[in-house]
């Protein structure tokens, strides 16, 4: 331990760190060399090794993003994005590993954004918390000729083969790793559990509010050609890799917005806005998470899955349609997405609700559930659960769990009604320390889930166990199979 922060001698050399808050904090580490220039498409590589000390203080730069929400909030620079961040109890302990994957639809996300801080999961919960960054849009998914196929998750799988060289350094035991993310943090998480280069980096696992999305070779392929199409070009890495990054955002922006003019090709992913998904490519992901799971590829690793109530409302939201939706949006849901049988499980459902149902359903909620159903099926152990607070506003809606879970609630004014925050902490005790218990002894404290009883723990102001509350549609969904998603023309 140095004068001026702890310090910690990993694969590549000595860092150095900042005692905060109890810990020691360490940012900004290079877990691969930054992908740019001939390495923009490849696989992530070894990051190069320094001499002396590296002050490891401030966040590394986020990786190249959609801007339709706007810049990422770290306004770091520079293209070393592929670093981690560690917070630590203890230097010397050999302590439980959790670590992060962020969402964003595949398209934005960081390790530095504020709702991610690991001070309390850290600190109340004896664990050390990992967060990084991967490659994103199509310097992560991107379907391109000469480019192996989902960059983004070979960088998680590099991520996590860091954190098995170096986190006993750090007070973590290597054998003793969980992974939990939200949204396409989740939706990746499903794809590392079926990914054969990801087998025996994590003991466990957490997807919350995991995307159904998965695409075909063919279809990604195809949504590639239309980004390159708008730069005059074949979709090829000679061709994409001298673009500047911006053009090339830009290009892929473009695209998406504008999806949903190309329904007949794309079907659900132009519907709904989707560029970018996991590509179930035969090599890197041969199979979708549900033919994985199902086939017993998760049955070594405990599973916790689960959902939010309200799923869909945030994007209603966002989109500022709530309160404006029709009988025919309604109408438009149940043919793109919906299987037979809606209207008849909900005749009290307003177009509104129906619509926000089956958008909920397709997107996040069954994929969710029928993870935990696939674990089980494979001969695994699954824990299933949904949060169910609050009631008002916009309910609990996409995203609302991931400050509960990291114990960063003050971030959650725009999520909640202001009579809702005062009980916002205790929420995010709940979820914490079930998360954590989770990550020491594999039991977040209510019992498996299993086909019979399909007990759930479901969040409210308090948790309690019981079967599932979401039966009504998983009775709907039960025989559909979650498949990649097709090219619908060619």
């Amino acid at each position: 331990m140095s004068e001026t922060g702890p310090e910690v001698r990993t694969t590549t050399g000595l860092v150095r760190g900042r005692s905060q808050n109890g810990l020691a904090v360490f940012r900004g580490i290079p877990f691969a060399m930054p992908p740019v220039g001939e390495l923009r498409f490849a696989a992530p590589q070894p990051a190069a090794a320094w001499d002396g000390v590296r002050e490891a203080v401030e966040f590394g730069p986020p990786p190249p993003q959609s801007l339709v929400f706007g810049p990422p909030s770290n306004p770091a620079t520079g293209d070393d994005w592929l670093t981690v961040n560690v917070w630590s109890p203890r230097l010397g302990a050999r302590l439980p590993v959790m670590v992060w994957v962020y969402g964003g639809a595949y398209a934005i996300g960081q390790s530095g954004d504020p709702s991610y801080d690991g001070t309390r999961l850290a600190s109340e919960g004896d664990v050390v918390v990992v967060t990084f960054n991967h490659r994103l849009g199509v310097d992560g998914f991107g379907q391109l000729e000469g480019a192996p196929a989902n960059r983004g998750l070979l960088d998680q799988v590099a991520a996590l083969e860091w954190v098995r060289a170096n986190i006993t350094g750090f007070g973590g035991d290597p054998a003793n790793v969980t992974v939990f993310g939200e949204s396409a943090g989740a939706g990746s998480i499903a794809a590392l559990l079926a990914m054969p280069r990801a087998a025996g980096l994590f003991r466990r696992a957490i997807t919350q509010s995991a995307p159904g999305t998965f695409f075909s070779k063919r279809l990604a392929g195809d949504i590639m050609a239309a980004i390159a199409d708008l730069l005059d070009l074949v979709p090829t890495v000679d061709n994409l890799q001298k673009v500047p990054i911006a053009e090339l955002v830009d290009a892929s922006d473009a695209v998406g917005t504008g999806m949903q003019s190309e329904i007949d090709r794309w079907g659900a992913a132009a519907y709904l806005g989707i560029p970018f998904a996991p590509v179930v490519d035969g090599d890197i992901l041969p199979q979708t998470p549900f033919e994985a799971l199902a086939d017993g590829a998760g049955r070594n690793v405990e599973l916790i899955a689960g959902h939010t109530r309200d799923e869909y409302r945030l994007m209603l939201a966002a989109d500022g349609r709530l309160g404006n939706l029709t009988d025919a949006d309604a109408a438009t849901a149940l043919q793109l997405l919906a299987p037979d049988g809606y209207r008849e499980a909900y005749p009290d459902a307003t177009a509104e609700r129906l619509y926000e149902l089956i958008h909920s359903d397709w997107l996040f909620r069954m994929p969710s559930h029928r993870l935990a159903e696939a674990q089980v099926a494979g001969g695994g152990r699954a824990y299933a659960y949904e949060l169910a607070w609050p009631d008002i506003g916009l309910g609990a809606c996409h995203g609302l769990d991931v400050p509960l879970v990291f114990g960063t609630t003050p971030l959650l004014g725009f999520l909640l009604d202001p009579s809702e925050l005062p009980d916002a902490d205790h929420v995010s005790q709940l979820f914490r320390t079930a998360w954590t218990t989770f990550a020491h002894t594999g039991n977040p404290g209510w019992p498996p889930y299993d086909t019979t009883t399909r007990q759930t723990a479901q969040f409210t102001r308090e948790l309690s166990v019981k079967p599932y509350a979401e039966e009504a549609s998983r009775r709907l969904w039960a025989d559909h199979h979650f498949a990649s998603l097709p090219l619908l023309g060619s």
